[in-house]
């Protein structure tokens, strides 16, 4: 049995290890000091359009150059092309592209003409013989600029007795609402579909992995459908009009996200949408061509002498959990917090994530939110690791019963299992205990490294000292004496980056595995002595949030095993006295 409780122990450890190694070579390649201060965050956006009646199922290249519409609001600010009333200019005044105060601003919107484009637009389909807005329209602003006090009127006219008007206003943060207007002041009704889209004409390099999503998604129906980009373009290649997904359903909302941003459109909840994803070839960008976008599945009708209109919404900002909340809220955007890719494990994830940041908002530091996140595991575990503890301290105490039973029954393997049984049964030892807590623990340290890897609260925020970005791994590097050496050891291999944070958790693991009974065998006792520099070679370039966490996690560990130990040998001290 205690062969067993070794062996599960080590799968454990191996498959933890195995995890990381896929996490570290995909999502963290080996970044120096000076590639961390470097690396740009940026997600730009731009081009194609539908035609006049094609909807925005066709992908079609805009027009680049013309006159533009500024945007200025708290949070954001940038322009809308007025050539096809396109929103591919949007920079957001909060975030920098590195941790460096005079890095440029991050953009998410890209103009057409540049290498990243990507945008956002609304527009019309109608019937044969109506003219309707399309790619080389010029719009009309009713001002010059369009701030949160300041609504603009984009407006056109057909020249066929119909004015056809985007009615454009923006909050404090990062949503647009689009009012679609048409005014008739012709002799008859029409009709027109009202369609919206969200385009990226580039694919950005983004690793695939079950940690975070990128790319083309929404809520239909009140479920989450993401689409990434090569399955996105694989099924659009294979359709003749390059739809790779299609449903239809009341209301919702769809868009493309990265990591950290988000540009989608919720339309009328209300109303019945159509919903597509689909994949094109462009001029523009890389040439690939990525869109999701909705059109009304009935027709907007706007008598002669009247008007008609239709309200979307446009999110182009970041992913911060609480805006995202509120405009769920306000808006009753079905399920937009999901934007945030919390994973299967968003029951344990989600709450992790509010508090750490309830305790960030009373500490004023992530770092020491962590740190109190961490007593607090501990605190709701106690019960458990002490029965753990306890029991580890009676299976060392037995050790040399154990070595005795295994000489006795050297030959006989099936009574040494019999006897080994009875010898835990009588010294009350549960041999599979001391893998318990680690079990119990290992959801919430994958659900912490989610939360410190994808949420934007984390982007970016101090600890003390060399921590200055608890998201990146540390900038430190034992291997160049921690900068006294003027070269980047990553250059020869990617594995020589070790930080003095994880060496100080590889420190901290040691002295937490010398307090644990010792395999009986010495090849086992070698492998488990390995285990802290392997941990500290695959923790190395993993976010200095979670090295941070799982340091401190076993320092308390220490001090609550050495506690525990302590306590159950005082009993045996007072008999010894006593008798």
């Amino acid at each position: 049995m205690d062969s067993k409780r070794l062996i599960l122990a080590l799968a454990i450890s191996f498959g933890i290890m195995a995890v990381f190694t896929v996490i570290q070579e995909r999502f963290f390649p080996a970044p120096t000091p000076a590639q961390t201060e470097q690396q740009a965050i940026k997600a730009v956006s731009t081009t194609h359009a539908p035609s006049g009646a094609g909807g925005p199922g066709t992908v079609q290249s805009a027009s680049v150059n013309g006159p533009r519409l500024a945007v200025n609001a708290p949070m954001l600010k940038g322009s809308i092309g007025l050539t096809g009333a396109v929103f591919d200019d949007v920079v957001l005044k909060d975030y920098h592209e590195t941790i460096a105060k005079n890095s440029p601003l991050v953009q998410i919107e890209g103009r057409r003409g540049s290498d990243r484009p990507s945008y956002a637009q609304f527009g019309w389909t109608a019937p044969a013989g109506i003219k309707v807005p399309n790619n080389n329209t010029v719009w009309t602003p009713s001002a010059t600029e369009l701030t949160p006090s300041t609504p603009v009127t984009l407006s056109w006219n057909n020249g066929q007795g119909q004015i056809f008007q985007l009615i454009l206003t923006i909050d404090n943060k990062y949503m647009f609402t689009v009012t679609q207007t048409v005014v008739n002041h012709g002799a008859s009704a029409v009709s027109v579909f009202p369609w919206s889209r969200v385009v990226r004409d580039y694919k950005p390099k983004v690793p695939s992995s079950w940690v975070l999503f990128n790319g083309p998604l929404g809520v239909f129906n009140g479920t989450l459908k993401q689409e990434g980009y090569d399955a996105l373009k694989k099924a659009g290649e294979k359709a003749s009009n390059g739809v790779a997904y299609s449903t239809s359903g009341p209301g919702g909302w769809s868009g493309i996200t990265d990591k950290y941003w988000l540009t989608a459109i919720a339309p009328d909840q209300g109303a019945q949408m159509s919903a597509t994803m689909s994949y094109g070839k462009v001029s523009v960008g890389n040439g690939n061509a990525y869109q999701t976008s909705f059109i009304t599945q009935n027709p907007l009708t706007v008598p002669a002498g009247g008007q008609a209109s239709f309200t979307s919404h446009l999110f182009t900002g970041a992913k911060v959990v609480k805006i995202l909340d509120y405009y769920q809220s306000a808006y009753h955007i079905p399920n937009f917090y999901k934007a945030v890719d919390f994973g299967v494990l968003y029951i344990i994830t989600k709450p992790i994530f509010f508090c750490l940041d309830w305790l960030n908002t009373l500490t004023g530091n992530f770092g020491l939110a962590i740190l109190i996140f961490t007593v607090g595991v501990k605190v709701l575990f106690f019960p458990l690791a002490s029965y753990s503890y306890r029991s580890m301290g009676r299976m060392k105490a037995v050790q040399p019963k154990i070595a005795a039973l295994k000489e006795q029954y050297k030959d006989d393997q099936a009574k040494l299992q019999q006897a080994t049984m009875e010898l835990y049964k009588t010294e009350k030892i549960n041999p599979a205990s001391g893998c318990l807590p680690m079990l119990l623990q290992i959801p919430v340290f994958f659900s912490l490294y989610k939360v410190i890897f994808i949420t934007i609260e984390m982007r970016h925020a101090p600890f003390y000292g060399w921590i200055r970005d608890l998201s990146a791994p540390d900038p430190t590097n034992i291997f160049n004496l921690f900068g006294l050496l003027p070269f980047d050891p990553t250059m020869i291999s990617p594995i020589l980056h070790v930080g003095l944070l994880p060496l100080i958790m590889g420190v901290t693991m040691f002295l937490q595995q010398k307090l644990n009974p010792a395999p009986a065998d010495p090849a086992q006792q070698r492998m488990f002595q390995l285990m802290p520099i392997l941990f500290t070679f695959m923790l190395a370039r993993s976010p200095a949030g979670l090295v941070l966490y799982w340091t401190w996690n076993n320092i308390l560990s220490v001090g609550q095993q050495w506690l525990i130990m302590h306590r159950a040998a005082e009993p045996k001290k007072t008999a010894l006295v006593k008798g």
